[in-house]
């Protein structure tokens, strides 16, 4: 019942975004609808709309509707409640959800299975030492860029606790970039391509995520199972164009720039590549799930549910569409093409 309320709870907040959209005009072509929920706008995030500056959709005779909603707890929320087809998120909320009783919850393909945040400030701070007693802002106590900072500092012998280090939160990257601009706190966890902004106003990386590698499921896409019993087939086209989109993103980078350049109102080249050529790094080529991410955010979440030590990795996971992308030839055909 607990579970069932704060989801109500979060999707009632955010049905205010699903009733401002702005409706498509009317298709030319038949296609199936398909609503994508994302909840940041970081460069992991950007395959859907990739796909729709390429035309992937009409390609995959998909009519796509993307979403942003501000966190994985209101996409988790939306998804249960049957808004959308596919979440675009990451983070304990969906474990935490499917630990609790949402077993309908599947992850279908991943995008990034570590956790690429990074730490940065001023140069009054020069090492992770420095940052005992200090304020961090962060998006969410919870998300992602908390959690990747509890666990590098820890990396260097910081207990954030016992070493009087505060969290502040900021609601997303944006947000934790001004507040770090404006003084409000010592030091912000970032990701392209927000550190990118950061570095070109003086900043500097205190710790570099990127090189911790730590396993995290940070990004990937969720459906639920019962809509795939339905439509089976509409889940599948979406997972090709998104593995298409995943191959655009890795070689093309003069369309992938475009995109990257509208959705963040981000034009200086300069800053497009140093957040682009790091990030692309650790994303996922063939959309494959890492089970050490997830069984990382399963070990987290138990050590506040006792029920998620009876959960396994492959539990959250129906493969059956990479499966299927593979064993066909899919995915070879796809790689084979020079789109450079």
């Amino acid at each position: 019942m607990k579970l069932r309320f704060i989801l109500r709870f979060f999707a009632a907040l955010a049905v205010f975004t699903l009733v401002a959209l702005p409706s498509k005009p009317n298709m030319v072509f038949s296609a199936e609808k398909v609503v994508v929920f994302y909840s940041s706008q970081a460069i992991s995030n950007s395959m859907p709309w990739i796909a729709e500056d390429a035309g992937l959709f009409r390609k995959y005779e998909l009519d796509s509707q993307l979403i942003y909603i501000t966190t994985s707890q209101l996409v988790t929320a939306l998804m249960l409640r049957g808004d959308g087809e596919v979440g675009l998120t990451g983070g304990a909320a969906f474990v935490r959800a499917f630990v609790q009783g949402a077993s309908d919850f599947v992850i279908i393909g991943g995008i990034k299975n570590i956790l690429s945040h990074s730490i940065l400030a001023g140069p009054e701070i020069k090492k992770p030492e420095d940052l005992k007693g200090k304020k961090i802002g962060v998006s969410r106590i919870g998300a992602n860029p908390h959690y990747f900072t509890i666990q590098a500092l820890r990396r260097f012998g910081i207990d954030p606790a016992r070493d009087g280090v505060t969290f502040i939160q900021t609601g997303e990257a944006s947000g934790t970039l001004a507040a770090l601009v404006n003084g409000a706190v010592h030091a912000g966890t970032l990701t392209a391509p927000a550190d990118a902004q950061a570095i070109a106003r003086g900043f500097h990386f205190v710790v570099y995520g990127p090189d911790l590698r730590i396993p995290y499921a940070n990004t990937f896409f969720a459906s639920r199972r019962s809509l795939i019993a339905k439509r089976p087939r509409v889940v599948g086209q979406f997972m090709q164009a998104m593995a298409e989109a995943a191959k655009i993103m890795h070689t093309n980078k003069s369309l992938t720039y475009k995109v990257l350049a509208k959705q963040y109102r981000v034009e200086d080249r300069k800053i497009l590549d140093s957040a682009y050529n790091p990030e692309v790094k650790v994303l996922e080529r063939k959309l494959d799930i890492k089970h050490e991410g997830l069984q990382a955010i399963l070990d987290e979440v138990s050590q506040i549910d006792p029920r998620a030590k009876k959960v396994k990795p492959q539990d959250l996971i129906d493969s059956r569409y990479l499966d299927e992308m593979q064993k066909s030839g899919f995915l070879e055909r796809l790689w084979e093409e020079d789109r450079s």
